[in-house]
C-alpha cells in the first residue's frame, strides 16, 4: 500500500521521487460505496485512513447516515466541523466535498416512486410525501452551511424527478407539460441555491439518469428556469453520458463554464440484436450499457482530463466506483494510482518558444507589410 501523504497541494505521486502538478486536484475517493457495518468503512476515521493508505488525497463524504458524518450538527456547530477536519488531516486526506445524493433525491418525486424513494428518508417520514420533502430541502440547506464551516467550494447532489415517467414522448404529451414540470423543480430548488449562494458554495448537479436534469438539453431547461442561477452548477461523470451514447467530451465543451465536480467512473456500451440504451429490464451484468471499474471500461480519460485541464478546471477528480463484475476493494486500489496518472502539469509556457523573437508594434507592422 502506498503511504499516506498530507493532501496541503494538488500534486498526485507517479513515482517515489516524482510529482505532477495539476490544476485538477485529486485522486479523491467518493465514501458512499464503501461505508458499512465492519471497520475500516464503519466511521469516518477510519475510512480516512483507508483512503490515504490506498493513495488518495481526498474523500467525498456522503451525509446521510450521522454515524459517518453528522450533517445537522456541523450546520450548527464550527466545533464539530473543526474536529472533522482534523480528523482527516491526522488520517492524511481532506474533503473534497460532502454529498446530499439521496437527500437531493427527495427534493422532486413522482407519486409512482414514493415507496421505493421512502428507504432514502427517515422511517418517521415515510408515506409522508410532504414531511419528506420539507426534510430534503431542510437537509440541502444544511448542507449548505456545513460546507461553508468546512471550507468546501462545491457540494453533490441530484436534481430529483417529476418528470422522469414522461421521458419517452408516449403516450404524447400535453402542450406545456414539461415547462411546468420545470417551473416546479425551479420553485423547490431556487430556495436551496439561494443558501447555497449566501455560503459560497456551488451546488452541483450530478447529471444522471432518472434524475430531471439527465443531458445537457434537460439542464439548460432548469437553468433558464432557475433565472441563470450562478450556484446551479454540474458534477460531470462520463459513465453516465456512455450509457445514453452522449457526447461527454463535447459536453465539456459546452457547459465547461458550469462544471466543477468530476467523478472518474467508468462504463460501456455494447449492443446487440437484443438489447440496447434501455436495457429490457435486465440486471446490471446483461446490460448493454454497464459500469466498470475505472480503467476497464470505454470512457477516454485522457483526452476527459485533456480537456478539463484546457478549460482550467480546478475542482476534484473524485473516484466514483460502481462495477457489474470487481470486487469494491480491488477497484478502490487500482483508483488512485488511475487517477495519478491521468493528473496534467499545465504548461507554464508556450512549446515553441524556443523559436520565437522579441515582438513590438513596429516590427509587427514589417511583418504585415504595412511599413
Amino acid at each position: 500500500m502506498m503511504q499516506s501523504k498530507t493532501p496541503a497541494t494538488a500534486n498526485a505521486e507517479v513515482g517515489s521521487d516524482k510529482t505532477v502538478r495539476s490544476t485538477i486536484k485529486g485522486p479523491a475517493i467518493f465514501l458512499a460505496q464503501f461505508v458499512g457495518k465492519d471497520a475500516p468503512f464503519n466511521q469516518l476515521s477510519s475510512l480516512a485512513k483507508w483512503a490515504a493508505d490506498l493513495g488518495y488525497r481526498g474523500i467525498q463524504v456522503p451525509t446521510n447516515d450521522p454515524a459517518i458524518f453528522d450533517l445537522a450538527l456541523a450546520a450548527t456547530s464550527q466545533a464539530y466541523c473543526d474536529e472533522v477536519r482534523g480528523i482527516c488531516q491526522a488520517a492524511g486526506v481532506e474533503i473534497s466535498e460532502l454529498s446530499t445524493h439521496l437527500q437531493g433525491q427527495l427534493v422532486a418525486v413522482h407519486p409512482a416512486y414514493d415507496e421505493l424513494f421512502d428507504q432514502f428518508a427517515p422511517a418517521h417520514l415515510r408515506q409522508n410525501p410532504a414531511a419528506r420533502t420539507a426534510w430534503a430541502v431542510e437537509q440541502l440547506k444544511c448542507a449548505a452551511i456545513a460546507s461553508q464551516r468546512l471550507g468546501l467550494k462545491a457540494h453533490a447532489t441530484f436534481s430529483g424527478a417529476l418528470l422522469w415517467h414522461l421521458v419517452y414522448p408516449w403516450p404524447q404529451r400535453p402542450a406545456g407539460l414539461v415547462e411546468q414540470g420545470f417551473a416546479e423543480l425551479a420553485k423547490r430548488w431556487l430556495p436551496i441555491l439561494d443558501a447555497f449562494a449566501e455560503a459560497g458554495v456551488d451546488l452541483c448537479y450530478e447529471i444522471h439518469p432518472g434524475e430531471d436534469l439527465h443531458d445537457g438539453a434537460s439542464f439548460e431547461r432548469f437553468l433558464a428556469a432557475v433565472n441563470q442561477h450562478p450556484r446551479a452548477n454540474i458534477l460531470f461523470d462520463p459513465s453516465h453520458f456512455v450509457l445514453q451514447q452522449l457526447d461527454y467530451l463535447a459536453f465539456i465543451d459546452l457547459y465547461h463554464d458550469r462544471i466543477k465536480m468530476f467523478h472518474v467512473k467508468d462504463a460501456e456500451f455494447r449492443p446487440d440484436g437484443r438489447t440496447g440504451v434501455y436495457g429490457g429490464y435486465q440486471n446490471w451484468q446483461d446490460r448493454a450499457g454497464r459500469f466498470r471499474s475505472t480503467g476497464d471500461g470505454q470512457v477516454d480519460f485522457k483526452s476527459i482530463f485533456s480537456k478539463l485541464t484546457q478549460y482550467g478546471y480546478q475542482g476534484w477528480a473524485v473516484l466514483e466506483w460502481e462495477c457489474c463484475l470487481k470486487d469494491p476493494e480491488q477497484g478502490a486500489r487500482e483508483g488512485a494510482p488511475f487517477i495519478a496518472a491521468q493528473l496534467i502539469t499545465p504548461a507554464g509556457r508556450a512549446f515553441d518558444d524556443f523559436a520565437g523573437g522579441n515582438s513590438d508594434a513596429a516590427r509587427n507592422r514589417r511583418i504585415l507589410g504595412l511599413e
